[in-house]
Formats: C-alpha cells, sequence, structure tokens
C-alpha cells in the first residue's frame, strides 16, 4: 500500500495527464437539487467489489454521486451495448481490446486504460485439491486429477475472464508439455455463466477451485495461486507469446488473441449525464491507491488514453 507521500506523488503525476472534473460535477450535482444525484456504470464482473465497496464509496463520500452499477462478464456487457438493452454512462472492460473492438465508432471513441491484473486459482484449502495444492502439488496434475466440475472457469462465451482460462490452459500445455491438456481441461470444469458468482461455489466448499483474476480472490479473503508469468496474462513484454493462444466465441464468432490483463473505461456518447461519466473515469485513474486496495495492479504506465479523449477528462 502506498505511504501518504507516495499517493500524493501518484496523484499529482495522474492529475497532469487526466485532472478532475470539478467545474463539470458542480453542473452535474446542480442539476440534479433536490434528488442525489448518480451516475450508472455496466461493468466487469470481476470489477464488482472494486466498484462497490471501494470506488463506489470513495467516490460519494468526495462528491456526492453515488455509483449505481451492474456487473457482468464482459462479452455480454458489449452485448446489452450494441444491442441496446442497457443504457449506462460509464462501460468497463476486463478487455481493453474488446470495448475498441465492439464499441467504437457506434458508441464511443475513447476509452482509458487504469488497471491491470494476473490470473491463476482461488482455491477453498479445506478441500483435498487445496490442501494438496498448498502441499506444493503442481496445479494442473492435480486439476486432470479432479472430479468433473471440481473446478470453474468463466464462461468463454460471456467474459474474458472464460476465455483467458482456456488461453491459460493452451499455453500451460505448452510450457509444460502436457499433450491435450486444453482439450481435457475444457471437459472437467464448470463454466460459470454469472462471473461475479464463480467464487460462491468455492468459498462453499462445494467446488473446490476457480480460475479467477487475483483481485477477485483478494476481494473474498480467498488463497489465489498465480499462473507462471508465461500464461498468467500479467506481462506486457510477453504478450507476443501470450498471442499464440486465441478462442472464438460461439455466438458471435469473435476471435479473441491472448493478451495481457488491462482494465478501461469509457463514456459511450449516448450517456444519460456524460458529465457525471467524466468525472467517474478521471476519479478511477486519479486514485490508484483505491484500485490496488481492491486487489488490482497499477503502475506508472497507467493511465493510458486511447482514441479522442474528451477535454473534461484530458486536459
Amino acid at each position: 500500500m502506498s505511504t501518504t507521500g507516495d499517493h500524493t506523488d501518484s496523484r499529482v503525476r495522474r492529475r497532469a495527464l487526466l485532472g478532475t472534473v470539478g467545474s463539470v460535477a458542480g453542473f452535474t450535482v446542480a442539476g440534479c437539487l433536490g434528488s442525489t444525484p448518480s451516475v450508472s456504470v455496466l461493468s466487469a464482473g470481476s470489477l464488482a467489489h472494486t466498484f462497490e465497496d471501494h470506488v463506489g464509496p470513495a467516490f460519494k463520500d468526495e462528491t456526492g454521486i453515488d455509483v449505481h452499477g451492474e456487473y457482468y462478464g464482459t462479452n455480454a456487457v458489449m452485448r446489452m451495448i450494441e444491442d441496446r438493452t442497457k443504457h449506462p454512462d460509464v462501460v468497463a472492460s476486463a478487455d481493453a481490446t474488446l470495448l475498441r473492438d465492439r464499441l467504437y465508432d457506434e458508441f464511443t471513441d475513447w476509452d482509458l486504460e487504469f488497471a491491470a491484473n494476473s490470473v491463476g486459482i482461488g482455491y477453498n484449502d479445506d478441500t483435498e485439491f487445496g490442501r494438496r495444492l498448498e502441499d506444493g502439488e503442481s496445479w494442473y496434475e492435480l486439476a486432470l486429477d479432479a472430479d468433473e466440475g471440481d473446478l470453474a472457469i468463466g464462461d468463454p462465451d460471456l467474459d474474458p475472464l472464460g476465455y483467458r482460462a482456456i488461453q491459460a490452459f493452451e499455453l500451460a500445455e505448452s510450457e509444460h508439455d502436457l499433450d491435450g491438456f486444453r482439450e481435457e481441461m475444457l471437459a472437467l470444469v464448470y463454466k460459470e455463466p454469472e462471473e461475479p458468482q464463480i467464487m460462491a461455489g468455492v468459498e462453499s466448499g462445494s467446488r473446490a477451485g476457480a480460475i479467477v483474476y487475483r483481485n477477485m480472490a483478494v476481494d473474498h479473503d480467498m488463497p489465489f495461486l498465480e499462473f507462471p508469468a508465461a500464461y498468467n496474462f500479467a506481462d506486457p513484454e510477453l504478450a507476443d507469446h501470450y498471442a499464440m493462444a486465441s478462442y472464438t466465441t460461439d455466438e458471435e464468432g469473435y476471435t479473441a488473441e491472448g493478451r495481457p490483463v488491462t482494465y478501461n473505461a469509457t463514456v459511450v456518447d449516448d450517456a444519460d449525464d456524460p458529465g457525471a461519466g467524466h468525472q467517474l473515469v478521471a476519479f478511477l485513474v486519479d486514485n490508484p491507491d483505491l484500485l490496488e486496495d481492491a486487489g488490482l495492479t497499477v503502475g506508472e504506465s497507467f493511465p493510458r488514453p486511447s482514441g479522442n479523449v474528451p477535454e473534461e477528462v484530458e486536459r
């Protein structure tokens, strides 16, 4: 965790790029006299606790604006935007490239990357799998020895966490010389359609573990085994290596190559309250300590703007 001095320096560095948008917030609050102002967020499920327990309360304390979030797999989030079944102010994605591929031009023309993450296994240490894992046995040998459904992954057709699990199996197969490992794992794992619920079975002990992001394990105070750098999708220098694995979704036929886990956010063009949305995005990148407390990684390379970032956010 950052010291007070480090936190201050970090805020100053980020203000040099983005600043806060107090003037916009002032307009938003003034325009909502007589009711509590709010900003709506449609986000990747892995950010549910980040927004609900960390960012949302702090944002409300600083601005008086409530954050109303809905959380799904990122593929599902993009589909809801494209189908116009959801109408948020802010969209947050667990795959920066996916947001750009699906929303640019028609719904937005900019985004800001604000944090990174890593992939591994969140597990229940009261299960045989968990105990053997803590005794030092290889996760992939234990996974192959597990009963069907003992391990869960996200639904690869609904969220990047799911297809990153499959990509991790593919890269692990090569890394550890495990012929057929990817397909064997696909036959064994349970695919959880509701990403925010993927930890529930592990916490109860009905499942031994799940392939999750590090921050999800932190959220639930759960033991976490981070995968090696070769397939944890955390090292930007290994981007070309990660890209050797890919997954094509069944419904949209979208092919996602393996890539580092980076979160980004945008305000959609037809947002009900773009001012509050811009303020929330700026708040995300201006308060890295909140994101780190939530188990995300924020280094000096963040924030990373892309496209035509509005003046209200980048100034």
